[in-house]
């Protein structure tokens, strides 16, 4: 799929890194690999394969033919030079961390950001002599003036897990570049479908694969994209360390990919409805999703973005006890910890995004233990408001 510009995203999810891997021979559809060692029958060969001046694969942990067709068909849609995947999405960032921070670096990002994410901005990245200062997320004078003190990585999550705030990249990754830092996005909630942080100045882009692009709830992944230098950084770290992703949730993660752009799609447009008909409804105090005109953020999303997405979250009267009455009234959803699958999932920050966090750190984070966070699955959005309105009229 070298011509890039002639297809759109809905033929790159379908063909992208699928087409390049002579191993596979004939088959129409990714074989899994499950072999933890390749063999050759000369030491000359292994040692140039090994050495990477000759195609192949030499050991599992390292590379893998069905890993690389998942880690190619990201970079394709991302429209990256090289990528490399992970065991999990926090795999991933942590091992992002690890390749490219060192004692006494200084990293820049904000306060809405995943639980796990922001465990390892106050807890584990300081225990390495990092430091790290965390912004208001919309306070851009702040966030600039700061990487202005000292910088080593910017880094992203936009739109930001729960609160589904927007972060404007092109004008951040400015600031960045001025100083020569790094810019890592996290693009889970986007999707390569919605935005393409690299096209904004971005250097690398996470994900979590497990979510969106998988699509099914069934292959735990991560996945970093950018260019050759960066990720093979970060690929040496990870092969050394271990996080490897196995081959058979590359398989699930490829095979859920086909329909990336078909479900985001519908995802994008069930999210709006959903979240313009919450704004209606008298129980519900407030809704966070960047596609309402009203969201804070609204400009840049549209700038930025060419869809809104299938993540959104709302607070409603009554708080955490009226969230125990009301979710589990839900018909046509999971009560779970998870997001970006086919099915419609939800659950509130205190058991999804932030269990990791205290009850103070979720405050100081602005986030309300009445908060609602559901991700839109590809059900009839006619269903699904419908079994909204019946559950809500339990706390009306």
């Amino acid at each position: 799929m070298e011509n890039k510009a002639a297809v759109g995203p809905a033929t790159l999810s379908v063909w992208g890194g699928e087409t390049e891997h002579p191993l596979f021979e004939r088959a129409t559809q990714v074989p899994v690999v499950h072999s933890v060692s390749f063999a050759y029958k000369d030491i000359d060969t292994w040692h140039n394969v090994a050495l990477e001046k000759e195609p192949g694969h030499i050991y599992s942990r390292n590379t893998n033919p069905t890993v690389r067709a998942f880690e190619d068909k990201v970079k394709v849609l991302e429209g990256a030079v090289a990528a490399t995947s992970f065991s999990s999405g926090m795999a991933a960032i942590s091992n992002t961390f690890g390749a490219l921070l060192r004692p006494g670096d200084r990293i820049v990002s904000i306060k809405d950001s995943y639980g796990g994410t922001n465990k390892l901005f106050t807890e584990f990245l300081p225990q390495l002599g990092i430091e790290v200062y965390l912004s208001n997320t919309d306070d851009y004078r702040d966030i600039e003036a700061e990487i202005g003190r000292g910088c080593r990585m910017l880094y992203l999550e936009t739109p930001t897990n729960p609160t589904l705030k927007i972060v404007d990249i092109q004008r951040l990754a400015k600031a960045a570049k001025a100083v020569g830092a790094l810019v890592v996005v996290d693009n889970t909630f986007a999707t390569p479908i919605n935005c393409n942080p690299l096209a904004l100045g971005a250097d690398i882009v996470i994900h979590s694969a497990s979510k969106y692009l998988g699509g099914h709830a069934d292959a735990l992944g991560g996945v970093a994209c950018g260019s050759a230098e960066l990720i093979k950084k970060i690929y040496h770290y990870r092969e050394i360390n271990g996080a490897s992703l196995a081959p058979m949730d590359a398989y699930s993660l490829l095979r859920g990919m086909k329909t990336l752009s078909l479900r985001v799609q519908r995802q994008n447009c069930s999210a709006l409805k959903i979240a313009t008909w919450l704004m209606q409804q008298e129980v519900v105090e407030h809704v966070n999703y960047p596609g309402l005109s009203s969201h804070l953020h609204h400009d840049v999303a549209c700038r930025q973005m060419r869809g809104f997405g299938g993540m959104l979250s709302f607070s409603v009267k009554g708080g955490l006890a009226a969230i125990k009455v009301f979710l589990p009234k839900l018909q046509y959803a999971h009560m779970a910890a998870n997001l970006g699958c086919v099915e419609t999932v939800v659950g509130p920050p205190l058991v999804t995004s932030h269990v990791e966090c205290t009850d103070a750190e979720r405050a100081a984070a602005g986030i309300p233990e009445g908060l609602v966070r559901y991700s839109t699955g590809i059900e009839e959005v006619e269903d699904l408001i419908a079994d909204l309105a019946q559950a809500l009229a339990h706390i009306s």
